[in-house]
């Protein structure tokens, strides 16, 4: 190493003359970077930091292969005390439930206000996907916001449809009525359907071929009528519903009429006695059934 070097790393650091601060040595077209240095308060509030940081990763599970820091605690484990408290808190009023039956949960003013908040939070968990977020229904899935009830709208045929469900495979209680494939299981014939949707339009004054809906009108009488009724009004204990107004399950239009008449409709619903705590389904039962408007509670 020259002298000049030698001399160059170990000279005195520039100060400046107009701060008193000595430079870092860097310069850019003759200005020079001062050297100054961070405040006390700073530097203590980084270093504690850097300990706070430290601790965190000992005491919580911060990183992914430590899996349990020393306190034990996870977001998850919290969350599930939570639901435990919150369980512990509503299990009175929720054996009450139990013990009540929905009679009389309309008649005790506490037990019908929290069974409705509770059906709702409980319908939109486990209903609304297919009935929809206020139990207007969709294509295939009844509306419960009205007083045409396929199986009964009374809390007896409520709670008994929440409970076995509709077709559900897995109950022996369920419900169990099917319509019949009248074309694809050859009991009728192509036209003979044809006249049947004629006639069942013509309930409602939509007919566009007078002469099928009065031939339609026969072949009604012997194969639906014993289902939906001599006036089509429906019959509740076999799930047929009404044809003679303009609620339709499926669809009110002749192409979807002929197609539930030749190749029958199946909807299922779910038991959802093993799966929802019988309190659970209380609160859905009254809360469904107030949904309907003026379908009498009790029948």
């Amino acid at each position: 190493m020259s002298d000049t070097m030698h001399d160059a790393l170990h000279a005195a650091p520039h100060r400046d003359e107009h701060t008193g601060t000595t430079t870092t040595g860097h310069e850019w077209d003759g200005i020079r970077e001062l050297n100054t240095p961070l405040p006390r308060w700073w530097l203590y509030t980084f270093y504690a930091c850097i300990a706070f940081a430290a601790l965190w990763v000992v005491l919580y599970p911060a990183l992914p292969f430590t899996g349990m820091g020393l306190l034990g605690y996870t977001a998850r484990g919290a969350a599930d005390a939570d639901r435990a408290a919150q369980a512990t808190a509503a299990e009175p009023m929720l054996a009450r439930l139990r013990a009540t039956s929905p009679e009389g949960i309309l008649a005790d003013p506490d037990l019908r206000g929290y069974a409705v908040s509770g059906g709702r939070v409980a319908f939109a968990n486990t209903c609304a996907g297919c009935h929809g977020a206020g139990g207007q229904g969709n294509p295939g899935f009844p509306n419960l916001a009205d007083d045409e009830w396929l199986w009964g709208g009374s809390l007896v045929a409520v709670e008994q449809t929440i409970r076995h469900g509709i077709r559900a495979p897995d109950d022996e209680e369920t419900r169990t009525s099917m319509m019949p494939r009248f074309v694809a299981d050859g009991l009728l014939t192509a036209p003979q359907a044809n006249d049947v949707a004629e006639h069942v339009l013509s309930l409602t004054d939509r007919a566009t071929d007078k002469a099928a809906a009065a031939r339609g009108a026969a072949v009604f009488a012997e194969n639906c009528a014993s289902c939906h009724g001599e006036r089509a009004e429906g019959n509740r204990e076999m799930g047929a519903p009404r044809l003679s107004d303009q609620v339709w399950l499926y669809g009110g239009d002749k192409a979807t009429i002929l197609r539930t008449v030749s190749y029958g409709r199946g909807g299922a619903m779910p038991a959802w006695e093993r799966r929802l705590d019988p309190a659970t389904i209380r609160m859905l039962t009254v809360y469904v059934q107030s949904l309907g408007g003026t379908e009498p509670a009790a029948q």
